[in-house]
């Protein structure tokens, strides 16, 4: 496979941080065309940061960042906001933790879906509405016909974060950033959307950035991890290595947070 997103020596800092304070510090990792590699650490590890600037929608203005972040052979720090809202509309996109802050509650559901077609595509009313129907499809909405009308509110939990998902692949993208979006979800529909995530990245050759505070969620999900603590990564490896064998005490913290049931499934 061949390499898709590239990231070196990426520094970030906040402007109203102490001097010398990186909330990202020195991170590099790459990710290959349809690969899943989930990115884990607790609240503060940086982990958010690092997809965020990534995806190019960290603030400017509140941040000094260096390094370099390749996607798709494409230099993402330094571009435009021009370059960036079309990276965002056809290689990238992203799917957030709570899907009722992301949705506009006044708007229905197919133009939700449709948005980033009718902002970066030249396709018609009828063909946006045709692929945001393929994309509900595919993320496994029933009836995506009747969907298409309804209103956030009228939905769950699960079929909201499906909604956000059939938003997000509707361009296409090769690269899908999750910053833990099973996190709000009861443990029978996240194992849906851990299954559904894993099949739209195999039929799509779509590679997936999962960030996540749950490694046993990772586990279940990601061929790779990287663990982060503190702004900086610790240890790599794929998913099996750092179950069987962690090098770090950070990473064997987070093993030993894992409800014991929990951590005898199979993957």
């Amino acid at each position: 496979m061949a390499e898709l997103l590239s990231v070196r020596d990426l520094r970030v800092r906040f402007h109203r941080a102490p001097p010398g304070r990186y909330a990202v510090d020195g991170v590099s990792f790459s990710l290959e065309e349809g690969e899943i590699l989930g990115l884990v650490g607790e609240s503060g590890s940086g982990k958010t940061v690092t997809a965020m600037t990534v995806s190019g929608l960290l603030p400017r203005r509140q941040t000094q960042v260096s390094g370099s972040v390749i996607l798709a052979g494409r230099e993402i720090l330094g571009s435009s906001e021009a370059q960036l809202r079309a990276l965002q509309g056809s290689d990238l996109a992203v799917v957030f933790q709570e899907p009722m802050t992301s949705l506009n509650p006044v708007l229905r559901i197919g133009p939700q879906v449709e948005e980033s077609l009718r902002f970066h595509t030249r396709l018609s009313a009828g063909e946006r509405r045709q692929r945001a129907l393929e994309a509900m499809a595919q993320a496994e909405l029933p009836d995506p016909e009747a969907l298409y009308r309804k209103y956030p509110h009228e939905l769950s939990g699960g079929m909201l974060q499906r909604v956000m998902i059939a938003a997000a692949i509707v361009s296409r993208p090769k690269l899908l950033l999750a910053d833990e979006p099973t996190t709000a979800l009861d443990v029978t529909i996240q194992a849906q959307i851990l299954a559904l995530l894993k099949k739209l990245s195999l039929e799509n050759h779509m590679a997936i950035l999962f960030i996540s505070h749950d490694l046993n969620v990772v586990r279940r999900l990601c061929r790779r991890v990287a663990v982060m603590q503190r702004g900086r990564l610790v240890e790599t490896g794929t998913a099996e290595e750092l179950f069987r064998a962690p090098r770090e005490d950070y990473t064997r913290q987070l093993i030993a947070a894992i409800p014991t049931r929990e951590r005898r499934l199979d993957v």
